[in-house]
């Protein structure tokens, strides 16, 4: 008879019960990896369940997140504040034990994961920031930031293309202090998975730079900790245990079918199941010697108490860098960072240059990169094109750290990853690519903000103003489909100065992600006085006002409130009376309150609203019987001049619709 470890059993236990109990869930892979499970958590993950966000703490990832009930059995038995009454409430409204592990619902949850491969990627990430900040702060004797990065993944996650970006990534950086868990049990969804993914997996992974430990018997705690300490034995390379496993090993019905994948086992199922594994116990019953046995309170207290004596010890040698890192743990801008950054904006109003706001935002970069240490750029094979890359910054090397990522040609890694980064503490990410290939990484910006964390993506090459490289390269949905995430903050400024009010912005945020549209051609500095660059940051803001009584508003973004600028001018010699609002931030205008919104746009008067893209969203604001000027089709090839006229976004068309307006 096979034996079944009970803390092992517990797991299965719990399992199968809450996701019985919730009528729907995934058993098959908690029963399946539940050895692997106790061979790390109970043998070498170092947590403090009493603190679930101590600095120094190993991080754990479940990237097959759709097996959560592993990790909400394990952070419930090893002592984190998550009742047994909240197990009993898996996937109910406000529980907290969600459907995939969220970051903020469950102390312990350390990213949110289900979208298969993401959880590895933001593993990628959370390594890379171990690396970078030991590079940065570590000194002799003093390994103040000395932590692993252990992730759980599936079948599932290895298909998804997101997992070859980057794991390859994590192979090049040599992260040694990445270690995965890929749980081969060779079921999907679908069934047996050798009809669609037949992979050489260690080979692929051999490949990409890692130390794979293939052949591992996923149901043997000793041969998985085993593995375990051979991967700690090198530090030069990720490594991946290869787990032979059971899918919802112990159902003696539906062990090693797709049947106990997705769906609860069924009564008579678990009634079995609690013979053939020896568990006696009722639903959601764990003896006291199996708490006792999970417990890592004190062990974690342990871990943390030594690690406190010695960045208290770190702080008396080191002062600078022990504040340092205390302020970046606390997630606080350095002190007077407004001030510098109101007097940066003044300077740029009075500078008054003409540039293209990616280059704005190059010069915006420089400027808050001698303020803020922490921050670490990057770009998709596109930093010459993206201006992301500052004077000053290093490029990122192994072993060595760095503060400039090259990511090669991978978007979606990149934003994957720059999550991993934030999720981490210690730094402030960002990222750039073309607007259009934000498509490529769009669910690693949905899942920023739904996890309300706070990277900055740059997107450069905003409209059809990239000209000759065509529909295929110009967004034309793009910056609506952004605006359209919830807690998405997507800015796209006009000139110098809005870029740079645009990234104080994005620095101030503590929850929430931020997309900076940027433009390739160069935008004249529009003026301004004191208060209307004090309302900038409110997202939308009058730049130039009706000379008499109101008869339109011009609403514009980027590279097109130019257009409404001149337009301005032109209906003033008319003796027609408008409004020209800058909007660079449409979620930052709608947080406004309703008497600041109805100041700048009241009810009432005809409104036009113009920009290089699909119309659909600004109806918000024009109202059915208002205009929109922009682009429902797709763009073409052409110089960015042509494509204007072709697509009407001009000067005399604003005119002629504002007169039609009026006139109506």
């Amino acid at each position: 008879m096979t034996h079944f470890d009970p803390r092992a059993n517990a797991i299965r236990a719990l399992s199968m019960d809450a996701v019985q109990a919730a009528g729907s869930g995934h058993p098959g892979m908690p029963l399946g990896m539940a050895e692997i499970a106790v061979a790390l958590w109970a043998g070498h993950l170092k947590h403090n369940p009493v603190d679930p966000h101590w600095p120094n703490r190993d991080r754990f990832v479940l990237s097959n997140g759709h097996g959560s009930m592993l990790l909400y059995s394990l952070l419930h038995l090893t002592g984190y504040p998550l009742p047994i009454e909240e197990l009993k409430r898996f996937r109910q409204l406000h529980s907290m034990t969600p459907g995939h592990p969220e970051v903020g619902y469950t102390p312990g949850v350390e990213t949110s994961t289900g979208p298969l491969g993401q959880g590895l990627a933001n593993a990628v990430g959370l390594a890379l920031a171990e690396q970078l900040l030991a590079a940065e702060f570590n000194r002799d004797g003093f390994p103040v930031v000395d932590h692993y990065t252990y992730a759980f993944v599936g079948d599932g996650c290895l298909m998804e293309g997101i997992s070859h970006e980057a794991c390859s990534l994590a192979g090049t950086w040599k992260l040694g202090k990445l270690i995965v868990f890929y749980d081969d049990n060779g079921i999907s969804i679908d069934g047996h998975v050798k009809g669609w993914f037949t992979d050489d997996t260690p080979a692929r992974f051999r490949a990409y730079g890692w130390n794979v430990i293939e052949d591992i018997d996923g149901h043997n705690i000793k041969a998985v900790d085993h593995a375990i300490r051979k991967a700690k034995e090198q530090t030069e390379q990720p490594t991946l245990i290869c787990c032979k496993t059971v899918i919802g090993k112990g159902a003696p019905a539906k062990a090693g079918t797709h049947d106990c994948h997705g769906a609860p086992l069924g009564e008579a199922e678990i009634a079995a199941t609690r013979e053939a594994i020896g568990w006696t116990h009722a639903p959601f019953e764990i003896p006291r010697e199996v708490y006792a046995a999970w417990d890592a309170r004190k062990a974690g207290a342990k871990h943390q108490a030594r690690w406190e004596a010695l960045m208290q010890t770190y702080r008396e040698a080191y002062p600078k860098l022990g504040a340092e890192f205390d302020r970046r743990q606390r997630g606080t801008l350095p002190e007077k960072f407004a001030q510098r950054a109101a007097r940066q904006v003044k300077a740029l109003q009075a500078q008054g240059e003409t540039m293209a706001t990616r280059k704005a935002s190059q010069n915006a970069i420089a400027f808050f990169a001698k303020a803020l240490p922490e921050l670490v750029g990057g770009s998709a094979d596109l930093t010459g094109s993206n201006l992301t890359q500052w004077p000053g910054a290093k490029s990122f090397a192994p072993t060595r750290g760095g503060n400039y990522v090259h990511y090669g040609v991978r978007e979606f890694a990149m934003a994957t990853i720059i999550n991993g980064l934030q999720l981490h503490r210690g730094l402030r990410a960002f990222g750039g690519t073309f607007l259009m290939f934000s498509e490529y990484a769009r669910n690693a910006l949905r899942m920023a903000a739904l996890m309300k964390t706070n990277p900055i993506y740059v997107l450069t090459h905003d409209s059809i103003g990239l000209g000759e490289d065509g529909p295929t390269h110009q967004p034309v949905e793009q910056i609506a489909t952004l605006r359209l995430i919830p807690n998405m903050d997507v800015w796209r400024p006009c000139d110098t100065v809005e870029t740079l009010v645009a990234w104080q912005v994005a620095l101030e945020h503590m929850h929430t992600p931020t997309a900076l549209i940027l433009s390739r051609q160069n935008l004249p500095c529009q003026e301004r006085k004191a208060q209307q660059i004090a309302d900038i940051r409110k997202g939308g803001y009058i730049l130039c006002r009706e000379g008499g009584p109101l008869q339109a508003i011009l609403i514009a973004t980027g590279s097109e409130v130019d257009l409404a600028v001149q337009a301005w001018r032109e209906l003033a010699g008319q003796g027609v009376h408008v409004r020209v609002v800058s909007m660079p931030s449409c979620s930052a205008f709608d947080q406004q309150d309703q008497t600041y919104q109805h100041a700048i746009l009241p009810f009432g008067v005809p409104t036009l609203a113009v920009e290089a893209g699909v119309t659909a969203w600004w109806r918000k604001y024009v109202g059915r019987r208002g205009v929109v000027i922009g682009i429902d089709t797709f763009g073409e090839s052409a110089p960015a001049g042509e494509l204007y006229r072709h697509f009407g976004l001009t000067t005399a068309r604003i005119v002629e619709a504002t007169l039609k307006m009026t006139l109506n």
